[in-house]
Parts: structure tokens; C-alpha cells; sequence
């Protein structure tokens, strides 16, 4: 049975899991969220925020903040390596969100439970594991699209609404 409310609930898993899958990318805006959920970007804030009880942009950070809590756990980098890493292009921001959700800034949080990981990775590693080192394009030229093998892992299907 496909209801008003099923088709609305798949619409915004779609989009919930192209911010899972694309986390890390800066570019990843609320228009281009919104159209993995085939709504206006208005229309799309408020589904988003009835069906899971935060905004896409609370929900986006939250996670990239959890995901920098990872690195600052395991790896070597510098918290400004992690802050770009994680999708945020500002260090301040990224620091007072860190701050409002763990309630410690990210050196404070690596200096407490940075030494519980058995050993550091180096960076050049966890950049390689997270996707870290993107191709460059050459100048002046588009960088081409992923194939869609390469963007879609499966998770949400591969048709975008």
C-alpha cells in the first residue's frame, strides 16, 4: 500500500541518506537535498522537520560533528584538517558547534579522549579512508561528475526523484 504518508516518509529516507552518504561534502546544500527529495526547498524543511523533529541543517551538522568526534579520537590531523574534512568551511563555526554539542571545543575534547584510542592514525591515512583528497580539476576546466556507481553505494536506490 503506497499512502500520501509512506510516499512522503521514502521521500525524505532519500534525502536523509544522501546526507549520510555525502556528509563530508561542503557543496551539499539544501537545494540539492531537497531535490534527492523531489520538494521545494521550503516544502522540504518542514517535511524534514516534522518527520525526524530537527531541521536538515541541524541534522547535517550534528553529524559531521559526530564524525569529526571520530577524528579527533584517531587520527593525527589538526583540528583545522578535520573542521575542512568534515564538510564545515569555517573553523569558527565548526568550533561552536562542537562546543554547543559535546559542551567542550575540539582541542579540550582531543586532549580528554584522544588518548583512549590505542594508537593515532596518521592523517595521510584517514584522509585516504574519509575521502579527504579530492581530485583537483585543472584549471579552467569542470570537474566531471562521479560515475553512478561511484555516487550512489545502493543505500536509497539509485534513482534520484
Amino acid at each position: 500500500m503506497n499512502t500520501p504518508g509512506m510516499a512522503r516518509l521514502r521521500a525524505m529516507r532519500l534525502a536523509k541518506d544522501a546526507m549520510d552518504r555525502e556528509w563530508s561534502d561542503p557543496g551539499l546544500d539544501l537545494d540539492a537535498v531537497a531535490a534527492f527529495a523531489g520538494y521545494s526547498r521550503y516544502h522540504f524543511v518542514r517535511a524534514f522537520k516534522a518527520t525526524y523533529g530537527e531541521s536538515p541543517g541541524q541534522y547535517l551538522s550534528r553529524r559531521r560533528i559526530e564524525r569529526a568526534e571520530e577524528l579527533l579520537r584517531s587520527a593525527d590531523l589538526s583540528v583545522t584538517e578535520i573542521c575542512m574534512m568534515v564538510g564545515f568551511t569555517s573553523l569558527g563555526t565548526f568550533s561552536a558547534r562542537f562546543k554547543k554539542q559535546t559542551g567542550t571545543s575540539p582541542s579540550d575534547y582531543r586532549g580528554r579522549h584522544g588518548h583512549s584510542a590505542a594508537a593515532m592514525i596518521p592523517g595521510c591515512y584517514a584522509m585516504l579512508f574519509t575521502g579527504g583528497f579530492r581530485e583537483q580539476p585543472a584549471s579552467g576546466s569542470e570537474p566531471s561528475p562521479p560515475a553512478e556507481e561511484e555516487r550512489n553505494n545502493g543505500e536509497a536506490g539509485s534513482e534520484r526523484l
